[in-house]
């Protein structure tokens, strides 16, 4: 029993200088600024945490992490816990709108909880499973169960499986956690097209925390569906908006996968 504490204690030491048991593998977002800013992408088996700028942006945050799942998840199945609250607040989630950013409901497991506790033991659980490509885990708030040690055996799961664990914060505000890495993300508008086609969904999304030492810096990017990856947008592309550009470092609207539609999820259970 010591032996196994002292391991346990150990990973966990890993995990906070930043080196995960998966020896830091990371997955590409696609756009060569982020990545080369975080040494080649994030981290696959580790924590990672979005807030949205404000509650306007609750959507965009939630399409950002969705797009991050899809950067990570190889084409497997994806689980996305969602707290009960979070629907009645944001939207129930909206199947063409997730096929509008490149994600096939098929593909699809949600996990419904009534509360923030379930959501974190539905999490670990799917974090757990190393055949699935990526885990979303969105809670209502701060939840008082929401403390270091719960995101610390999130991370944990998400370093034994090698898989990414992507935490949605609606309506949450920063807190200590044991997330690799942490953004704060708010829509931006979309490139004119030709014929004025809808342009791609756009984002301004600000590294808020790093473990590897990139935070305090900012980029504006767009999701290409075709491609599933994120692509940079040059600030003078965009003109007259009051957006961070590429790599700034930080001062002191996108197609919503939570637009009030049906539900239609390819698979679906309740938890707690």
């Amino acid at each position: 029993m010591k032996a196994e504490l002292e391991a346990l204690r150990e990973r966990v030491a890993r995990l906070e200088r930043g080196s995960s048991p998966a020896g830091g593998e990371r997955f590409s977002t696609g756009s060569r600024a982020i990545d080369a800013a975080l040494g080649g992408g994030l981290v696959r088996g580790a924590l990672h945490e979005v807030f949205a700028e404000g509650m306007a942006d609750e959507p965009a945050a939630a399409a950002f992490a969705i797009m991050l799942a899809l950067r990570a998840s190889d084409a497997k199945p994806i689980v996305w816990v969602r707290q009960d609250f979070v629907g009645l607040e944001m939207g129930e989630i909206y199947a063409p709108g997730l096929v509008e950013l490149g994600l096939s409901p098929d593909r699809l497991i949600l996990v419904r909880a009534r509360d923030g506790p379930a959501v974190l033991r539905a999490g670990e659980e799917a974090a757990r499973c190393p055949p699935l490509g990526a885990v979303l885990v969105e809670p209502w708030g701060n939840p008082k169960t929401l403390d270091l040690v719960a995101t610390r055996r999130l991370a944990l799961a998400a370093a034994r499986a090698d898989l990414p664990v992507l935490m949605v914060r609606a309506g949450g505000t920063p807190t200590s956690s044991a997330a690799a890495s942490r953004w704060r993300v708010r829509s931006a508008p979309s490139r004119q097209m030709e014929a004025d086609a809808p342009g791609h969904p756009c984002f301004v999304a600000d590294l808020l925390r790093d473990r590897a030492g990139a935070a305090g810096r900012g980029w504006t990017v767009e999701w290409n569906r075709d491609r599933l990856a994120f692509t940079d947008i040059p600030i003078a592309d965009i003109s007259g908006s009051d957006i961070s550009g590429n790599g700034a470092a930080l001062p002191g609207r996108v197609v919503s996968a939570a637009a009030g539609g049906p539900d239609h999820p390819a698979e679906e259970r309740r938890a707690g």
